[in-house]
């Protein structure tokens, strides 16, 4: 394990979820809480910034840049990790300024995070420009996938026996990182969108030596993209809400449980969490507008 700081409050929580697991049809089910890691709202980046930010110090930076989208979770905790290290934070969001900030947006304003547009250009280009250490998308690199073996090692620590882990994929790096640990067998992740070959950035990620044939990776909850609320997603954040009184997000955690709730994966589950509450505060557009208009998931 390379250098890291510490950012977060460690081991992270695990929940049993009896409830929830009725409806799914579960034997058990239990939830890994990395949403609640202790920094800037919690979420799985805070695992990955504790080794990108030691980087960033040992190569002598002042600043951390990153990029994303405007409700990057990413984005907002590199802002929180920023002011806790006493940093400077730029933030390189894609398109232009939104009139009335809410979710993610207005916690990144509030951690002191300077925010460029890069309207038509890509996010990538304008960071280029920035003067500071530049914390890949998603704050994921080959590097910072350790973070997510720790927490491999902590779930074999939590619970004796589960079937797999399930998991939103994003930008690969919580994944991978649960794969180096557990297997591939015992890690289902959950393709979001962000990806156009999830299962080769997996591969790459974890290493030479794994087979990207058995990387169990669900591509079924996408819907429309990445940047849309499907109604399975919205179902699956209410069920988790009324069944357990946990919040999950639109855009990563509604789409893992959606394919939890779906079945197929296994009898003992753990869902991890990997918070983005506050995109919940400031939704992407709705696949089914219908919903949104009658308040319903």
């Amino acid at each position: 394990m390379i250098s890291s700081l510490s950012l977060g409050t460690w081991p992270t929580p695990i929940d049993e979820a009896p409830r929830l697991a009725a409806r799914a049809g579960l034997a058990r089910l239990w939830i890994k809480r990395d949403d609640l890691v202790g920094l800037g709202g919690g979420g799985n980046k805070v695992r990955k910034l504790e080794i990108t930010c030691a980087e960033a110090i040992a190569a002598g930076a002042s600043t951390l840049v990153t990029t994303g989208a405007p409700q990057s979770n990413h984005a907002r905790l590199t802002a929180a990790a920023a002011a806790r290290l006493g940093m400077r934070c730029v933030l390189v969001l894609v398109g232009g300024e939104n009139e009335r900030p809410g979710g993610n947006l207005l916690l990144d304003d509030y951690a002191g995070a300077e925010i460029v547009w890069a309207g038509d250009r890509p996010t990538d280009d304008v960071a280029a420009e920035v003067d500071g250490y530049l914390i890949p998308f998603g704050g994921t690199s080959a590097t910072s996938v350790q973070g997510y073996e720790r927490c491999g090692r902590e779930l074999l620590e939590q619970v004796a026996d589960f079937d797999a882990v399930v998991v939103a994929l994003g930008s690969g790096g919580t994944m991978a990182g649960l794969v180096r640990e557990l297997g591939p067998q015992r890690v289902v992740g959950v393709d979001t969108g962000v990806l156009s070959e999830p299962r080769a950035t997996v591969a790459a990620l974890v290493g030479a030596e794994i087979d990207p044939a058995l990387l169990r990776i669900d591509r079924s909850r996408v819907g429309q993209g990445y940047g849309y609320y499907t109604r399975a997603a919205r179902n699956a954040v209410a069920v988790a809400a009324r069944t357990e009184g946990i919040f999950l997000d639109p855009t990563y955690t509604g789409r893992a449980m959606a394919a939890l709730l779906a079945g197929g994966i296994g009898q003992n589950l753990v869902f991890l969490h990997s918070g983005g509450l506050p995109g919940l505060f400031s939704p992407p557009p709705s696949e089914h507008a219908a919903d949104v208009a009658s308040g319903h998931p």
